[in-house]
């Protein structure tokens, strides 16, 4: 979504307001000066009150606040009174032109909205949401197993890696098909910590009862762990004091999390925080689209496949995407890709159309390879 013209405005009415508020408080300033200037000159009660009074009216008359914040506030409600229109312009607040009418399963909608709550440790309200959903039975599983997990995260926060390494080590077979290396990584950590404490005796203690499995992959990781032992008083000033990062406990909370949902069958990132990003992205050119085609909405819900391009970034990018090279249109079930005998793809319909419906043999767009409709064979990605 194009947002650089509303943070633009916004820019400007934050501009307009700081430059107002300093303003103030600079006339706010010069009146307290003149009246704690008279007050002064008031304390000795041989000179006439009045004539000081006068003399201070004067100078607040000179001074005229109202009118030196005249022109910035005017600045201000010029650049408030637009910043709704830019917000209207870029927010269109009517989505429901750009929305089909298709059928989906509530209860799957239901179930994935309350694992978006339990995934941010929002319990209650996730609870709450499938407790009036009617669906209470369903997700007792799956916020028993990501309350496991929030647990294990809220530990590691605290600096307590042992429920982590308990998980990693009943899962360290699953772990290992996955080809993570997150116990190695929480054994790190635990080692490091043992050693900042200062009991180098301990760290070596557990670095001979836990790193050993890992030996035979991962000697230089284990070489630079044993470095520290020569500076477990000063590891800070050590060649590794990048081992006291704190950036290593995100990378592996971040890896806990990843391997975690991996095992549980689940994605790593909220299918409902990725849907929504997603749509946000999506969204305008629909709508533009729809804004163009106001009178022909009965075509757009008849419509099986976008009527233009939305352009995603590589985040939201899961499967892969073919177009075919000679029709420039991209494969779809009725249109799949097709391997040619010269190892080449192109789409069936493109196929079909250059061997006239697999009447005869075609020469290959690529090579000069003659090509038997016959013998291509479908390609799934």
């Amino acid at each position: 979504m194009e947002l650089n013209s509303l943070k633009d405005a916004f820019d400007r009415v934050a501009k307009k307001q700081k430059l107002f508020c300093s303003k103030s408080h600079e006339v706010m300033d010069q009146i307290v000066q003149e009246i704690e200037k008279a007050i002064e000159m008031m304390q000795p009660t041989t000179l006439d009150h009045k004539s000081i009074l006068a003399e201070l009216k004067k100078k607040l008359h000179e001074i005229a606040p109202l009118g030196q914040l005249e022109g910035t506030q005017k600045e201000l409600n010029i650049a408030l009174s637009k910043y709704p229109k830019a917000l209207e312009k870029a927010l269109n607040p009517d989505i429901s032109k750009a929305y089909r009418n298709i059928e989906f399963d509530s209860r799957i909608v239901n179930q994935i909205i309350t694992s978006h709550f339990y995934r941010q440790g929002l319990f209650d309200v996730g609870d709450c949401f499938i407790t009036e959903a009617g669906e209470a039975e369903a997700a007792a599983a799956t916020r028993s197993l990501f309350q496991e997990m929030y647990q294990i995260l809220e530990a590691m926060k605290s600096r307590n890696l042992e429920p982590a390494l308990k998980w990693a080590a009943e899962n360290s077979d699953k772990l290992k098909e996955n080809g993570s290396d997150l116990l190695l990584g929480l054994h790190q950590l635990q080692f490091v910590q043992i050693l900042q404490k200062g009991s180098r005796d301990e760290a070596l203690k557990y670095a001979r009862t836990n790193f050993v499995p890992f030996a035979g992959n991962h000697m230089a990781e284990i070489q630079k762990l044993m470095g520290c032992l020569l500076y477990s008083d000063r590891l800070s000033e050590s060649p590794y004091a990048h081992l006291l990062s704190p950036t290593n406990w995100d990378i592996m909370a971040e890896e806990l999390t990843r391997q975690f949902c991996k095992l549980l069958g689940q994605s790593y990132e909220s299918p409902l925080s990725v849907t929504i990003a997603a749509g946000v992205q999506g969204l305008p050119p629909l709508l533009k689209f729809m804004t163009v085609m106001a009178g022909k909405k009965q075509e757009w819900l008849s419509m099986k496949q976008l009527p233009v391009p939305v352009e995603l970034g590589k985040e939201f990018q899961f499967h892969s995407i073919f177009v075919c090279p000679v029709s420039k249109e991209q494969s779809t079930d009725d249109n799949p890709p097709m391997l040619m005998s010269c190892g080449h793809v192109l789409c069936k319909q493109s196929i079909n159309k250059m061997s006239k419906n697999g009447s005869k043999a075609f020469k290959c767009p690529y090579c000069p390879s003659d090509v038997d409709a016959a013998r291509c064979r479908q390609l799934n990605f």
